[in-house]
């Protein structure tokens, strides 16, 4: 196997795909090439550290070769690694450490799932363009009210604190720093605290947090410190909501703060 050295450059990673659309325009059964994400739409984001997400389209009843066998993509560049991460595609590492992400669909297929516009890097004339959008509605950026956001994050803190006393420190981990400051970020994203210039991906709201929420940002060190300190996490997500003014109601509050001390 190659070995696999770290000079990926966004000038490489845009040439991959031209490749990529050349093996594939050369394969027989495909019909397109989709890039998503920063190779997609929002090439302001690629930079050396970007992987490359796309969809192939293939013609009706040829889906499972292209799955099953990557010459189509060995064709662009030697594979490293790789292994199917999904009914419909593959995650895979090629030699000079470029990453792809990727699944294959039918035309039909395409309109039954949510996913971000992409751009074509390439298509046949028999491929709609229009295809290149989701024909299904994406998850709305409408936020659940301040009411439900601060209710669960409370209820998450809690729930976790009873679990860290159970001895079940992982899932307290996850209640208290995951789930509950899912909903911070979400509270602080309905409060129009985040830089809307930089991009939000509606499927994983912590993306690109530091730079969409940097206040935010600034107070994970204490919200997320770790397996062994979920009682302090818990006593950091109350100030962190105190600090935003929410509305807390006393009991829930009292008994976190009892539970976090104990």
């Amino acid at each position: 196997m190659q070995s696999i050295h770290t000079c990926v450059t966004p000038e490489l990673l845009l040439t991959r795909l031209d490749a990529i659309a050349f093996s594939l325009r050369e394969s027989g059964k495909a019909m397109g090439l989709l890039g998503l994400g920063s190779v997609g739409k929002e090439r302001m984001r690629l930079d050396p550290y970007s992987d490359l997400d796309f969809f192939v389209m293939v013609e009706v009843g040829h889906k499972q070769r292209y799955i099953e066998h990557l010459d189509w993509l060995e064709a662009a560049h030697p594979l490293a690694w790789r292994f199917q991460n999904t009914a419909d595609g593959h995650k895979a590492l090629m030699a000079d450490g470029v990453f792809c992400e990727f699944a294959v669909f039918e035309p039909s297929e395409l309109t039954r799932i949510p996913f971000s516009p992409g751009q074509w890097i390439w298509r046949s004339e028999d491929l709609p363009a229009e295809l290149s959008e989701p024909q299904i509605p994406t998850p709305s950026q409408k936020l659940p009210d301040e009411t439900w956001l601060v209710g669960e994050a409370l209820s998450c803190v809690f729930v976790g604190l009873l679990r860290w006393h159970r001895g079940e420190k992982l899932s307290a981990a996850r209640f208290v720093q995951s789930y509950a400051l899912d909903r911070l970020i979400e509270l602080d994203a309905m409060r129009a605290t985040a830089n809307h210039e930089v991009p939000v991906d509606l499927f994983n709201r912590e993306r690109r947090l530091e730079r969409r929420q940097p206040s935010l940002a600034g107070e994970l060190p204490s919200l997320v410190p770790g397996y062994a300190k979920t009682p302090q996490a818990a006593l950091a997500m109350l100030e962190a909501l105190e600090r935003r003014r929410a509305a807390l109601n006393p009991a829930i509050v009292d008994r976190i703060r009892e539970l976090a001390s104990a």
